[in-house]
Order: structure tokens, then C-alpha cells, then sequence
């Protein structure tokens, strides 16, 4: 064979006929003016992670379909723990980390819970903390590049290209000291068994302040756990009372019972996961006691090459069993600061006005 007929085979070999040839890639055609709901929905064959961006809409419009379906007779109530009681056809799993609740997002997530949108958080000690202090103080717009010996020097705390006074802690510890000292006080005198989620829950009740994403959840009885609680400021303060008045107990053991059992009794769950590690983790072995979740999204900027559980695709979740192996779960790979509005814009937020128009008419 001649090298032009070597080269013309493998220049222009033919293509096999494939099943997998469907959608074609096409993005918004801007000269159809700007409409910016037209340019998310096509996303979905732009291709690389936008079309992960599409994937992901249609995955937690599935959730919200799935709640929507009536809950059959024989529905499981607990009536010792309404926290566990299953309240729609799909309860969905919120999971984020505390830099979620340190930046801007903290609104959209507070959208979420105020809506009753999400039936369950789990989250960081930071992602307690950073709520209730933004009710105290702000957080303010930095730089990435400011130094961190200057900062430190001037008692400004950076998180990113975000500055927090150290001030703002010191208003924390001043509100939250004397809450604390008041479950201690019922710990002694009537023998209260505090867990993170009943402790978040009192400081939800008490902040009295609708900017709080903990506000709502505990006027709209959404239990939030956060296994690691005493991992940032909250801790500290622990840390610090319990020189002057030892003995307080925080019991994890109760709060993992009252997730799994939320995850096991559950008719379908959902889980949306933002960031990772300990949150994803304690999630989806939550959703491993009921052979894993029906739906599933990641939203992280980490790879798996690492063997972290940030990093891990959903398919390694499904060699576990805490997604299910008939599940369609998607991972998006981006900063959530920019996607997660976004996708909420197109999925938890067109659902729920879409039902609150519904209703007016």
C-alpha cells in the first residue's frame, strides 16, 4: 500500500455506526436577543461542564417531581421525633461547607430552607457559626492577595478574598456564651440530652432573625446536623467555659441515629451536595442504610485522582451502595460562587413560584 493510501485510511476513516451519535452540540445563539433562562437551558448541549450544568437541572427536577407525587396511607410518623417523620415522596439532602455560608451563597441556601425546599442540612461547625455571626456583623469584600501578617496585625480574618473582623467573634462569643450556659443549666437541672442539631436548632430559635438560614429551619422544623460542631469559633467558645464550668455534653451518637432513620424511612431521597469531605461523607453513608439515594448531585471543583471523598465521581458512591445502581447522578465541576444560584434559578426556584402561582389561581 502506498504511503497517500496509508495516510488517506487513517485521515479519513469511516465512522462506525453508533448508538451514542443522538445529541448534537449547539450553543445560544445570541442573535435571538438576550434571554438569559434560554441561555442556562442551553447549556445543556454546550458540551464539557455546562452540559454537566444541564444534566444537574434535570436531576434535581426530578427530585422535586418525585416530592410532588402523594404519599401513600401508611406514611411512617414518629411521634417522639417529628424531625424523622417523612413529610414529602422525596426528601432531599442538603449538604454544604462553611466557605458556602462565608460568601454570598448563604442567601441562596437561606432560600432554600426558608421555602421548605430541602428537608435536611448537614454542614460544618464554620457553616453554623458564619450564619449567626453575619445576623451580629458583616463580612466584607476583600482580595486573595492581601497579607495575611498585615491582616493579622490589624485583627482581620481572610477566608479567600473575604475579610472578617475579629470583632465579629468577639459579638459572637457575647451572644452565644450565655446560650450556652442556659443548656447547661437545663443539662444539670432537668437532665437535657443536647445533640449539634438540637443545639443548632436553640440557636436558631433565638437569633430571631429572618436573614438566618437557621432562623428558618428551626421555624420550619428542618433538623440540620453538623457532626463536627465544635471544628471553628462555636468550639472555641465550648472550649473556653469549660475551664470555669465543666461538664457540658454534646451528644453525636443521637443526632446520627436521627439522620439515618430520616435516610431509611424516606420514601425516595435526594441528595445536592456542595463542596465535600466530611458533609458529602456523612450524607451519603446516611443514604447507604436505605441501599443508596434515587438522585444525586456534586457541585465541587476537586478531582479523584487523589482518592479523596471530595474528588470521587458519583459511580464510586454507587460501588459502595449509597447511590442507587439505577440512578442518574451528576457531578458539576465548578466554583460554586458562580454556578449555584444559577442552578437553583433553574430548578428549586422555578418550582416553588411556579407553585405559588399556581396557588393564587
Amino acid at each position: 500500500m502506498s504511503v497517500p493510501q496509508v495516510t488517506e485510511n487513517a485521515v479519513l476513516m469511516k465512522t462506525a455506526q453508533v448508538d451514542f451519535l443522538k445529541e448534537t452540540v449547539k450553543g445560544y445563539d445570541f442573535n435571538e436577543g438576550i434571554n438569559y433562562s434560554k441561555v442556562l437551558e442551553s447549556y445543556l448541549h454546550t458540551g464539557f461542564q455546562a452540559t454537566n450544568f444541564g444534566l444537574a437541572v434535570e436531576e434535581i427536577n426530578k427530585m422535586l417531581h418525585c416530592r410532588d407525587v402523594a404519599l401513600p396511607e401508611d406514611i411512617f410518623q414518629d411521634a417522639e421525633d417529628p424531625f424523622i417523620n417523612v413529610k414529602s415522596n422525596c426528601t432531599i439532602f442538603l449538604g454544604y461547607t462553611s466557605n458556602i455560608v462565608s460568601s454570598g451563597l448563604r442567601e441562596t441556601i437561606r432560600f432554600l430552607v426558608q421555602h421548605k425546599l430541602v428537608d435536611c442540612i448537614v454542614t460544618t461547625a464554620g457553616g453554623i457559626e458564619e450564619d449567626f455571626i453575619k445576623c451580629l456583623a458583616p463580612t466584607y469584600l476583600g482580595d486573595f492577595n492581601l497579607k495575611g501578617q498585615t491582616l493579622r496585625e490589624q485583627g482581620i480574618n481572610r477566608t479567600g478574598n473575604l475579610l472578617v473582623p475579629n470583632d465579629n467573634y468577639c459579638k459572637f462569643e457575647d451572644w452565644v456564651v450565655p446560650l450556652l450556659n442556659e443548656m447547661f443549666k437545663e443539662q444539670k437541672e432537668n437532665g437535657t440530652i443536647w445533640t449539634p442539631s438540637k443545639i443548632i436548632t436553640r440557636l436558631g430559635e433565638r437569633i430571631n432573625n429572618p436573614e438566618s438560614i437557621y432562623y428558618w429551619a428551626a421555624k420550619n422544623q428542618i433538623p440540620v446536623f453538623s457532626p463536627a460542631l465544635t471544628d471553628g469559633s462555636l468550639g472555641d467558645m465550648i472550649f473556653f467555659r469549660c475551664f470555669s464550668n465543666p461538664g457540658f455534653i454534646i451528644d453525636i451518637v443521637d443526632d446520627l441515629r436521627r439522620l439515618n432513620m430520616m435516610a431509611i424511612k424516606a420514601k425516595n431521597t435526594g441528595v445536592v451536595i456542595i463542596g465535600g469531605g466530611l458533609i458529602k461523607h456523612h450524607i451519603n453513608n446516611a443514604n447507604l442504610m436505605r441501599n443508596g439515594c434515587d438522585y444525586a448531585v456534586y457541585l465541587n471543583t476537586a478531582s479523584e485522582f487523589d482518592g479523596s471523598d471530595t474528588g470521587a465521581r458519583p459511580d464510586e458512591a454507587v460501588s459502595w451502595g449509597k447511590i442507587k445502581k439505577d440512578a442518574t447522578p451528576v457531578k458539576i465541576y465548578a466554583e460554586a460562587t458562580l454556578v449555584l444560584p444559577l442552578l437553583v434559578g433553574e430548578t428549586f426556584a422555578k418550582y416553588h413560584f411556579a407553585k405559588l402561582n399556581k396557588t393564587k389561581t
